[in-house]
């Protein structure tokens, strides 16, 4: 699978081509993958964010593909999962428990609940 585009040369000016023959059914779903990208809150969407204004939707979409693929060949060969750098994966995890830790707290009597303060 390709995505980059071709690069031509010329008096020291760098001009972008089409982008190479590749498998056009991972192409589309890369596509469709960025197309959605732009409606998270992640590094990608900055990604996509930051090229659409001086590059158009067509080429910033597949810019983001580009790194979509990218990304998924470092995540296999290291055989890591994937860690977006601007969420906050700790505290999607405490507001995912909390209730549940509260919950087993108070069955465990190991939470006293404060008693009410009363004016003298």
């Amino acid at each position: 699978m390709t995505t980059t585009a071709g690069k031509h040369e010329s008096a020291g000016k760098r001009k972008t081509g089409k982008t190479r023959k590749g498998n056009h059914a991972i192409r589309v779903i890369l596509c469709e993958a960025a197309n959605a990208v732009r409606n998270t809150k992640s590094a990608l969407r900055d990604k996509y964010q930051s090229l659409v204004a001086r590059r158009g939707h067509k080429k910033a979409i597949m810019a983001v593909a580009h790194k979509i693929i990218r990304t998924i060949y470092v995540l296999f060969t290291r055989r890591e999962p994937y860690r977006d750098t601007r969420f906050d994966y700790e505290a999607a995890k405490v507001a995912k428990n909390a209730p549940r830790w509260i919950k087993a707290l108070k069955k465990s009597d190991s939470v006293s609940t404060p008693a009410p303060v009363t004016a003298s």
